[in-house]
């Protein structure tokens, strides 16, 4: 599954990206704050930094890889309660 810095930014709107609700999104968050949040839940995971999202292709702020069986939103919601 692959975890996106813009699936959390409180700045975009869904169709830009965002795919959580506003009330838990943050302000342009780094993959630091995700990986830190990815610790704390015990997931396993992987940074990849020079990769860029699909609509942003011009922006390089990286994507992480995450090994779960767990429902996508579901895990996105947890991430961003724990950032």
């Amino acid at each position: 599954m692959i975890i996106w810095p813009e699936y959390f930014n409180k700045n975009l709107s869904l169709s830009e990206g965002r795919k959580i609700p506003k009330e838990i999104a943050i302000k342009n968050p780094t993959i630091n704050e995700i990986t830190n949040a990815l610790r704390k839940l015990k997931i396993q995971f992987t940074v990849e930094k020079d990769k860029s999202y699909p609509g942003k292709w011009y922006e390089h702020n990286g994507r992480i890889i995450v090994e779960t069986d767990k429902n996508k939103l579901e895990l996105l919601e947890e991430i961003a309660q724990k950032m």
